[in-house]
């Protein structure tokens, strides 16, 4: 649910002609809430699906050329943290690698993108490493990534970055910030594979409400994102209560799910607040901008990100946001013209932040049309698709 970018990515780059087959590691889950995500899980191959299709695999890929599996694995044993358990999910790693390897060369593919510096780019590596191991280093096998931190800085090793980047064909950084923490790890001979490619809203669907936000309607709040302790809840939950207590009308929504839900809905009880916020769940891609049209502030008072998608399109809506100043948000928020950015974890400075907007619906108005102007300029899905297609047209042996 918090990927939606990925389906957005996907869409773009074959709106441009390009033939885009998906992979993933787990079946999908039961159940997903919008028909263009169970349109994808359809005809997305599920590596651990049939796992009697990746034995196949990898003995096919055995007898093919024992030498070469056999030196992949030696790679994949001898690859990422300097654990045993490590080393063994590589080995894991490298059978589910095989499975892939298989359907690429069946389907005449030779080009495979992750979107994680996780567990698919440790696949990905294996993929390739299969590929020019067994097929020669001119067959145009060739891999890149995403990167968007911001959890893998906190485990360098574990995610095994610098040996990524030097195995990478390319690694598409979602912002200079992430870009330039990438660039800590890694030699500066392979400063040149990294390149800023953006994600992005569609800014067609992403649009304001038909009807204006009504300038005397209360202030309406919207969060959205898993209830986790990096989206900074709490803060949120407090400075409502906060302006609450100041004789301000306020509601307020946190749409998503998590392991804080519990928690955090004990802390609205305390609060008093359990009539003016509301706990709406988990809400797919056809309902959520049903609730970004009845909100009109955004607040995500985060203390770690990357570079939030949900900010895109909440600014995409014409919503002026409130968040912090961490990580690459300040490449899309700008304080005081298309929103607020504040210094994380200040409970005083968002209470602030929200009040002049509860106080100024003028303000409102004018910082959501800003910030819709600058997600149309800058994070559009069609510049990106293009950004996006460029990248990988650059990167592939076998374009």
């Amino acid at each position: 649910m918090s990927h939606i970018f990925i389906e957005r990515e996907i869409i773009g780059l074959r709106a441009l002609g390009q033939e885009v087959v998906t992979f993933s590691a787990r079946r999908p889950p039961e159940n997903l809430p919008s028909e263009l995500m169970r349109s994808e899980a359809a005809s997305t191959i599920a590596i651990q699906a049939d796992k009697g299709q990746v034995l196949r695999d990898n003995l096919n890929t055995l007898l093919k050329s024992p030498a070469g599996y056999l030196s992949s694995l030696r790679r994949a044993s001898s690859t990422g943290e300097r654990r045993v358990r490590s080393r063994v999910w590589q080995v894991f790693y490298l059978a589910e690698a095989a499975r892939v390897y298989q359907e690429m060369r069946e389907q005449g593919i030779r080009h495979l993108h992750a979107h994680f510096a996780n567990n698919g780019a440790d696949i990905a590596r294996l993929v390739v490493e299969l590929g020019r191991t067994i097929d020669g280093p001119d067959a145009g096998w060739s891999w890149s990534f995403t990167m968007h931190g911001s959890n893998e800085f906190e485990a360098v090793e574990r995610y095994d970055l610098a040996a990524k980047v030097a195995a990478a064909d390319g690694v598409a950084c979602i912002s200079d910030f992430t870009r330039s923490q990438l660039m800590r790890f890694t030699d500066p001979e392979e400063w040149g594979k990294l390149a800023l490619v953006r994600m992005s809203v569609d800014t067609q669907r992403f649009s304001p409400p038909a009807a204006d936000r009504s300038p005397t309607d209360p202030l309406r709040v919207l969060q959205v994102g898993r209830l986790v302790p990096e989206k900074g809840t709490p803060i949120l939950i407090d400075a409502l209560a906060a302006l609450a207590r100041e004789g301000i009308e306020v509601e307020a929504r946190l749409v998503g799910d998590g392991p804080l839900r519990d928690s955090l809905a004990a802390r609205v009880a305390a609060a008093g607040l359990s009539d003016q916020v509301e706990f709406v769940g988990v809400v797919g891609q056809d309902h959520i901008l049903e609730h970004y049209h009845w909100a009109n502030v955004f607040c995500l008072p985060s203390f770690q990100e990357g570079l939030p998608v949900v900010l895109m399109e909440a600014m995409a809506t014409g919503l002026p946001v409130v968040t912090t100043r961490i990580a690459g948000i300040g490449e899309l928020v700008v304080d005081g013209d298309n929103g607020r950015l504040l210094t994380p974890g200040r409970v005083d400075l968002v209470l602030d932040a929200l009040r002049e907007l509860a106080t100024e619906p003028s303000l409102r108005v004018r910082m959501g049309d800003r910030g819709r102007a600058t997600v149309a300029s800058e994070f559009s899905l069609d510049s990106h698709a293009q950004r996006q297609y460029e990248f990988l047209q650059a990167v592939r042996k076998n374009p």
